[in-house]
């Protein structure tokens, strides 16, 4: 869930060269990727929505909230307060319409995890659709942050935990700044189609705009390094191995 929702307040950038952006990438200890339209093909709330027969009206208060008018909390209370999810749907769309992968991330994920790159999922979406992303993609729970639907004990939708960071505005970066301070990461670098990623750096060390889904023009002007697919990342990588096994030559 990464679209343009409040951009009330200007997104902070801090974003050098497109060079240094690639320096940050390749030295990075952690990368951190948005979910709906990144990771995966799909927005999530959208797919739920029409999974429970609401897709319509929902896509309507979308496009009202990409005016600005709503802050993020607001636009996801919205949204759910039409949809009422049940435990029971949540787990049928999962079961019979599982998120699509991107294509190239399965091997992006294994790439960094070889190089021993801490990998997080971070996600206005929800927790038990990116944890079956996260299993997909052999990226540990801990490493998921998202939001967490609520229900009665009958299963029925009962709302969403308000103190999940990525319930509100900004909270990606908070998430990733709690990240620093949890795991004194040196370099971390955000990746996701859209401006709620775009303003999680800083502070990100970097940020790099994809566009292989859909493209947010606002994220395609402003980022240095913009993608649409994520072989250029994959090939970024391989590049700098190929250097650093050049280096390592004795002459």
């Amino acid at each position: 869930m990464s679209a343009n929702f409040s951009l009330c307040k200007k997104v902070p950038l801090r974003m050098g060269s497109l060079s240094e952006m690639k320096e940050i990438f390749r030295s990075a200890d952690a990368v951190c990727f948005d979910v709906d339209s990144t990771v995966i093909k799909e927005e999530g709330i959208d797919e739920l929505a029409k999974f429970c027969g609401v897709g319509d009206a929902v896509a309507e208060m979308t496009r009202r909230a990409m005016g600005g008018s709503l802050t993020f909390r607001a636009a996801l209370t919205e949204r759910l307060a039409l949809i009422r999810p049940s435990r029971e749907q949540v787990q049928a769309l999962i079961t019979e319409h599982p998120p699509r992968l991107t294509e190239g991330i399965k091997e992006l994920v294994c790439r960094l995890h070889q190089r021993n790159v801490q990998v997080f999922l971070i996600s206005g979406g929800f927790q038990s659709i990116v944890e079956h992303v996260a299993s997909q993609l052999d990226i540990p729970l801990t490493n998921v942050y998202a939001n967490r639907l609520k229900f009665y004990f009958n299963g029925e939708y009962a709302g969403f935990d308000e103190t999940q960071l990525t319930a509100e505005s900004g909270g990606k970066g908070k998430v990733i700044a709690q990240l620093k301070e949890k795991y004194g990461f040196r370099r971390i670098i955000m990746i996701g189609d859209g401006a709620t990623d775009m303003e999680a750096c800083p502070p990100a060390d970097g940020f790099i705009g994809f566009g292989g889904n859909v493209t947010r023009q606002q994220v395609k002007e402003k980022a240095k390094w913009y993608i649409d697919d994520f072989e250029e990342l994959l090939r970024e990588l391989d590049n700098n191995s190929i250097k650093m096994n050049h280096n390592d030559i004795i002459y």
